[in-house]
C-alpha cells in the first residue's frame, strides 16, 4: 500500500484490536457509520486495506504476524509496538534504526557499518529479526520496500521464538497479494545529500481466487560522510491463491542485491568524548571498505481454517546467502600527535538456512472458560561457512611490531587508497587483508515444540500459560586445525501471564517469561575452548504494566520489567567448576498514541533504562555500554486541512557509554524532525522529511570506544507516493 487508508478506517482498526499503532491521518474526511461502510467508501476511494480482517471483536492482519494467536494487542501480556507502511512513508523512515530512534526501551548500535544491530532493553543482538514470524538471523540492512507494518516486542520472548530474543524481538510484515483488485502503487524519494530511490509495488489479479503482487526497490546510497556510496537492489514477487473459503496459499521468493561503503566512525579523544573536530574524515581505504550482499529466499505459507474456531498454517523458507565485508578503522588516537591508530580485516560468509514451522490454533471453552490454544513445532537446519582475513602492514612487520595495526596522521582525505599508504613518519606503507584469522564451517540443527494456552476465566480475568522446548545442536569445524567441535543443548523456556480488566478498554497485566543464548552466539561461527564446555546463558523478564484504550484509536501503555541474565564461567580457582554470573537491568516503558482529535495523530514514548555490569565479586560500578537512562521520542501529525498535512517530531536521548569499561561517552542528544504533505490528488501526494532541523552535531551509537557514529546534519528528503 502506497497511499494510507481512510482516517476512519484506520481509526475503527485502532479501536477494534487496541493498537492506535495503526492509526494515521489522511486526506480524507469520510465518517461511515460501521465497517462495511468504510470498506466501500475505501473501495470507491480506490483505496486497498492492508489484508486486514475484522472476525468478531479481533482485528488482525492476515499475515503471519508475531503473536501467532488473533488475540487484541490490549490483551497481550508484554510491551509491543508497531510501525505501519504509513507511518513508515510519512516519517521518512528508510531504515530499521530510523523506526528503533522512535520507539521506546529500544536503541540501535552501529553494527560496524555493515548491520543491523539493535539493543532491546539493553540487551544486544545482531539476530533477533524475524519475516512474517520466521527467523532472519542473517547480517544485513533489511529494507522497509515490502512492508506492511514493523512489530518490535520487547522482553524475552523465547516461547513464540526460540533461542535469542533475550531483551526482544523485531518482526517485519510483508506485503502479500490481494486477490480480485488491480492496483499499482510507486513511491520516488530523492534527498538533499545526495542518496535516491524508487519503490514499485504491483497487484494483478489472476481471476477471481488468485493474485501476483510484485515489490521492487533500487535504493542508491549517499550520505554526510566521505567516500560514502553504494546501491541496493531488491525484489519480492509475492503469489496468492485461495482454494475456496479455508485455505489460502501464499509463495515468496526474494532477491537482495546489496553493495555500500563500510564507515565505522571517528576516535575519542583522552578524555573518553568524540573528537568533533574529526567529525568530517573518514578513516578508510575508499577501495578496501566495502561490504556486499547477495540473497535468494523462497517461502511459502499454507493456512487453513477447519472451521470457525480452529485454523493451522505451515511455513516453509529456505535462503540462500553469500556476504563479504572488508575494512579499515580506527582503534585509538593521540589528540598531542593529531595520529590515529589502523586496524583491518576481510570477512566472508556463506550461509544456507532451511526452515520449517507450523502452528494449529483452537478456540473452545471448557466449564465457561475460554481458551485460545496453540500449538507449534519449528525444524531449523542451517550451514554457516565463515572465514576472515587481517590486514597486514608491511612497514609493521619490518618493524617488528604488530602486523594488522599502523599509525596515520589524520588528514582529510585520509591517506590511505587501493593498499597503499602514507604514514605519520612520512613512510610508504603497503597493506592487504593476507593473515588468516579464522576458518570454520558451522552446522546446526534445531527442534522445538510449544504450547500455550490463553484463558479467558471470566469477563475481568486472562490467564496466559505455556512453555518452549527447544534442541539446539551445533557441531563446527576448524579447516585450519581440523578440530570438529559440538555441543547440544536442550532448554524449557517458559510463559506465564495474568491480564486483569477491570473495564474492558483497561488491561493490568503482569508476566513471566524466560529463554537462552547458546555459547556459540547470535552468528554460531565457532565455539572454541572453553565456550564449547559451557551451557547457555539464561534470561528472565518479570513485567508488570496497563494498556487502556482512553478512547477509540487512542490508547496509553506502560510498564515496569526486570530483565536477568545468567552467564555460567569457569570458576577462577578451579576451571573444572562453574560460576554462575547474574546481571540485572530494570526499567519503566510509556507509550501514548493515536487520534488526539480527528486532525491530530500522536505518538509519544519514554523509557527509563538501569543496568549495572556484575563479575564474579558482584556489581563492577559499570552500566552496560549503549544503555542510555532516559529516552524520549515525540511525533505528531497534523492534517490542516483535506490536501495539506504536517509532521513534527523529536527525538531524543541521555548520555550513554560506548564501552564496558565506561571510559567512552556517547553524549546526549536531541533531535528536531518535520514534514509537510499536499495531496495533489486522489492518486499523488508530495511530501519533504525534514531530519535533524536544527543541524545539531550528535553521535547516536558506536561500536567500540574509537568507532563512534557521526550523525547527519540537516537534510531533507523529497518523496512523491502515488496509487493507480
Amino acid at each position: 500500500m502506497i497511499l494510507p487508508l481512510t482516517r476512519t478506517a484506520l481509526m475503527l482498526g485502532a479501536a477494534t484490536i487496541a493498537c492506535p499503532a495503526l492509526a494515521a491521518t489522511s486526506a480524507e474526511s469520510t465518517a461511515p457509520a460501521d465497517a462495511a461502510a468504510t470498506a466501500e467508501a475505501g473501495d470507491a476511494a480506490g483505496m486497498e486495506s492492508p489484508n486486514i480482517v475484522v472476525t468478531g471483536e479481533v482485528l488482525y492482519a492476515n499475515q503471519i504476524n508475531a503473536t501467532k494467536t488473533p488475540t487484541p494487542i490490549i490483551d497481550v501480556p508484554q510491551s509491543l509496538s508497531i510501525t505501519t507502511a504509513d507511518q513508515i512513508i510519512r516519517q521518512g523512515f528508510d531504515s530499521v534504526a530510523d523506526i528503533v530512534a522512535y520507539t521506546p526501551g529500544v536503541t540501535s548500535s552501529q553494527g560496524e557499518g555493515h548491520r543491523d544491530a539493535v539493543v532491546f532493553r539493553g540487551v544486544r543482538s545482531t539476530a533477533d529479526f524475524f519475516v512474517d514470524g520466521v527467523r532472519d538471523d542473517v547480517e544485513y540492512y533489511r529494507g522497509l520496500y515490502n512492508l506492511e507494518q514493523v512489530e518490535i516486542l520487547r522482553g524475552p520472548n523465547a516461547l513464540l521464538f526460540g533461542r535469542g530474543g533475550t531483551g526482544g524481538v523485531l518482526n517485519r510484515v510483508t506485503k502479500k497479494g490481494v486477490v480480485g483488485k488491480t492496483f499499482a502503487g510507486l513511491r520516488a524519494s530523492a534527498g538533499s545529500i545526495g542518496a535516491y530511490d524508487v519503490w514499485g509495488d504491483l497487484n494483478v489479479a489472476l481471476g477471481d481466487s488468485a493474485a501476483l503482487r510484485i515489490n521492487a526497490a533500487y535504493e542508491h546510497l549517499d550520505n554526510h560522510r566521505d567516500l560514502f556510496d553504494g546501491e541496493q537492489i531488491s525484489i519480492n514477487p509475492t503469489l496468492r491463491v485461495e482454494l475456496g473459503s479455508r485455505t489460502i496459499i501464499d509463495l515468496a521468493y526474494e532477491y537482495l542485491d546489496h553493495e555500500r561503503f563500510i564507515d565505522r566512525g571517528i576516535p575519542t579523544d583522552d578524555n573518553g568524548k568524540p573528537v568533533r573536530a574529526l567529525r568530517r574524515i573518514t578513516f578508510a581505504d575508499p577501495e578496501n571498505n566495502y561490504a556486499t550482499f547477495e540473497a535468494h529466499v523462497l517461502r511459502g505459507t499454507l493456512q487453513h481454517r477447519f472451521s470457525e474456531s480452529v485454523k493451522a498454517n505451515l511455513t516453509a523458507s529456505y535462503g540462500d546467502y553469500a556476504k563479504t565485508y572488508a575494512n579499515y578503522f580506527p582503534v585509538g588516537y593521540n589528540p598531542a600527535t593529531n595520529v590515529v591508530a589502523i586496524d583491518g580485516y576481510i570477512d566472508n560468509n556463506q550461509r544456507r538456512n532451511l526452515i520449517l514451522s507450523g502452528n494449529l490454533v483452537g478456540e473452545f471453552a471448557t466449564g465457561g472458560i475460554g481458551h485460545t490454544l496453540i500449538v507449534g513445532g519449528e525444524f531449523i537446519d542451517t550451514r554457516n561457512d565463515n572465514d576472515r582475513f587481517n590486514a597486514v602492514f608491511d612497514t609493521a612487520v619490518a618493524d617488528g611490531r604488530r602486523a594488522d595495526v599502523e599509525f596515520f596522521s589524520a588528514l582529510r582525505p585520509f591517506p590511505m587508497r587501493g593498499g597503499i599508504g602514507t604514514l605519520a613518519d612520512g613512510r610508504t606503507t603497503r597493506f592487504a587483508f593476507t593473515a588468516l584469522n579464522d576458518d570454520t564451517e558451522a552446522d546446526l540443527t534445531v527442534l522445538s515444540a510449544y504450547i500455550q494456552d490463553e484463558m479467558k476465566i471470566a469477563d475481568w480475568l486472562r490467564l496466559v500459560l505455556g512453555a518452549r522446548y527447544d534442541s539446539f545442536e551445533i557441531t563446527v569445524l576448524d579447516k585450519r586445525t581440523g578440530v570438529v567441535r559440538s555441543r547440544r543443548d536442550e532448554e524449557i523456556s517458559p510463559r506465564l501471564g495474568l491480564i486483569i480488566k477491570p473495564q474492558e478498554n483497561l488491561s493490568l497485566y503482569t508476566s513471566y517469561s524466560e529463554t537462552f543464548l547458546p555459547r556459540s552466539g547470535d552468528q554460531f561461527a565457532d565455539i572454541n575452548p572453553p565456550n564449547d564446555a559451557l551451557d547457555p546463558d539464561t534470561f528472565s523478564n518479570l513485567e508488570a504494566g496497563v494498556k487502556w484504550d482512553i478512547r477509540p484509536g487512542l490508547a496509553l501503555t506502560g510498564a515496569l520489567f526486570q530483565i536477568e541474565q545468567s552467564s555460567p564461567q569457569p570458576a577462577d580457582n578451579n576451571p573444572d567448576t562453574l560460576d554462575v554470573i547474574d546481571s540485572k537491568i530494570r526499567g519503566f516503558e510509556a507509550q501514548l498514541q493515536g487520534q488526539v482529535a480527528d486532525w491530530w495523530f500522536l505518538s509519544a514514548g519514554y523509557s527509563y533504562l538501569d543496568g549495572e555490569q556484575q563479575s564474579r565479586t558482584g556489581p563492577t560500578g559499570r552500566r552496560l555500554r549503549e544503555l542510555p537512562e532516559h529516552m524520549f521520542s515525540l511525533w505528531n501529525t497534523f492534517q490542516a486541512t483535506d490536501k495539506l498535512g504536517f509532521g513534527l517530531g523529536l527525538t531524543a536521548q541521555d548520555e550513554s557509554f560506548a564501552d564496558n569499561a565506561n571510559t567512552v561517552t556517547l553524549p546526549a542528544y536531541a533531535r528536531v524532525d518535520m514534514a509537510v504533505s499536499y495531496a495533489l490528488n486522489d492518486n499523488l501526494r508530495f511530501q519533504i522529511n525534514v531530519e535533524n532541523l536544527f543541524d545539531t552535531l550528535y553521535f547516536p551509537n558506536a561500536h567500540s570506544a574509537d568507532e563512534l557514529t557521526v550523525a547527519p546534519p540537516l537534510n531533507a528528503r523529497f518523496t512523491i507516493t502515488g496509487r493507480f
